[in-house]
């Protein structure tokens, strides 16, 4: 048995003992797909120690490429929109932007995807197109199509594709607006995340089809969700749980502030629930619902330390400080911010804080919201 064949082979035992391989027609799929193939343009390694946090390049054949290729975990492929492992000398200080997500991951959300032999999926984000080749092992190529927005990211896929002789349908460009004109799907995988679900995606997918995707938000918190779509061109379905955490798609990357607000403006009030209650990775995520366009920041404000929402759309502000034992929020603008997460978490509380893997999220055309 070769080093790849070993390799392969306890990559498949831990990612079964792990929970995230759990059937045998995944379990075969796996087994097909060389990952190596698709990081010979390298990745990026974290630089131990370093901070802000640097990242030095590992090239194809170099020092423990191999066995990091199989290493269950993510693999960062682009830094800053343009810049491959092969353009460094060194370290470089910037924010990844495309990687190979780790394989357990992959092949829990195809497990969660339920997909059946017989149907078509469409991929948002091919990256290194991994993925898209594992889905193809178990479809077939001509049942997959896969749409990346990054062209040299695109090209590479479809090179590493074509070099293990695996062609889906693939297209460039913007997965937020869908696959192929006019066509339906079974089933969308996204493996990115999303700030809201693109309402084409309900469009096209048949009803009875379901949408997997991670919903995440600018208070930086999301979750996996599996929807399925009904005739009346909504959407519903559970939350499946595990802060899964993907780079959001680009389009709903937060934007520039700016200049702020004038944050002493605005009119202020004891608060019911204070900000501290955002450090906590859930609350964020029942938060966001209400204020999906918010920001958060710290800033010192005279003798306060201040926590501050801003709607980036808006301009609208919530800024909350502690004094003398008690929570004070200040708002301006046209939306009162902290009145809507107040009543979000109001409800939650309501129902006795329960789970996320016992809230549903609901999509409509005109937005989403979650229950329980």
């Amino acid at each position: 048995m070769s080093d790849h064949d070993k390799l392969v082979q306890r990559l498949i035992e831990n990612m079964t003992a792990g929970g995230s391989l759990r059937t045998q027609p995944w379990k075969d799929a796996a087994a097909a797909v060389p990952r190596h193939e698709f990081l010979r343009s390298g990745f990026f390694r974290v630089v131990s120690g370093s901070s802000p946090t640097a990242w030095a390049p590992v090239l194809e054949d170099g020092d423990g490429w191999l066995e990091a290729c199989y290493a269950d975990e993510s693999l960062v492929t682009q830094i800053a929109g343009t810049i491959k492992p092969a353009d460094i000398r060194g370290e470089i200080m910037r924010e990844p932007t495309s990687s190979s997500t780790l394989p357990s991951l992959v092949l829990r959300m195809l497990e969660d995807l339920q997909v059946e032999p017989d149907m078509t999926v469409l991929e948002i984000g091919t990256g290194t197109g991994y993925s898209t080749a594992v889905l193809c092992a178990r479809l077939g190529g001509g049942r997959v199509t896969s749409i990346e927005y990054d062209e040299e990211v695109a090209l590479r896929a479809r090179e590493a594709l074509g070099r293990i002789g695996t062609h889906p349908n693939l297209l460039i460009g913007d997965g937020l607006l869908g696959g192929d004109q006019g066509a339906l799907y079974d089933r969308i995988i996204a493996t990115c995340a999303v700030r809201t679900v693109p309402a084409v995606w309900l469009e096209q997918i048949r009803p009875g089809g379901q949408i997997l995707t991670t919903i995440g938000g600018w208070l930086n918190a999301s979750e996996l969700v599996r929807l399925t779509v009904h005739e009346d061109g909504t959407a519903s379905g559970p939350v499946l749980s595990g802060q899964v955490s993907f780079m959001l798609a680009r389009p709903h990357q937060a934007p520039s502030l700016g200049m702020l607000p004038d944050l002493s403006a605005g009119e202020e009030r004891e608060a019911i629930i204070g900000a501290d209650v955002l450090d906590d990775w859930t609350t964020r995520f029942v938060a966001q619902f209400a204020v999906p366009t918010a920001q958060r920041l710290k800033l010192r404000n005279g003798q306060y330390d201040e926590d501050v929402l801003i709607d980036a759309e808006t301009g609208s502000f919530a800024a909350l400080h502690e004094e003398d034992g008690r929570w004070v929020v200040r708002q301006g603008g046209s939306d009162a911010l902290w009145d809507a997460v107040e009543e979000q978490l109001g409800r939650w509380h309501a129902a006795r804080t329960p789970t996320v893997e016992e809230a549903t999220v609901r999509v409509t055309p005109e937005g989403q919201s979650i229950h329980w």
